[in-house]
């Protein structure tokens, strides 16, 4: 797996991805490493648009993050991407969640990027 890594606050947060065939397969951790959320984004070649839909642990809060990556994330690569997330840190509080949302935003971009380059 290829692998993108940033600090956001009191957390490292690695972004790493790998291709099936034509496809991609994307997990972003940090923290106390689990599945919170899972997204799977396709890209209708017919259309030019890319969708998502998502499944989220409850009580989990990824699902954000995972719906946004893996449709910016097939829409760069032309491809379906499956994306899981798993971040936990104890004692969060919104400006740290506002934080590592960013920083995962900032990480997904650099992936599209990289991704389109393909």
């Amino acid at each position: 797996m290829q692998r993108l890594e940033r600090d956001a606050g009191r957390v490292n947060l690695i972004l790493e991805w790998e291709k099936l065939g034509e496809d991609h397969l994307v997990k972003l951790t940090g923290g106390a490493v689990h599945i919170g959320a899972a997204a799977l984004g396709i890209f209708d070649i017919e259309s030019g648009l890319a969708s998502s839909s998502v499944l989220t642990v409850p009580g989990h809060r990824e699902d954000e993050i995972v719906l946004m990556g893996a449709r910016r994330l097939s829409e760069a690569s032309r491809s379906s991407t499956m994306f899981l997330a798993g971040i936990h840190v104890d004692g969060i509080n919104r400006k740290e969640i506002e934080e590592i949302v960013a920083v995962s935003k900032e990480m997904i971009n650099e992936l599209a990027r990289i991704l389109q380059e393909e």
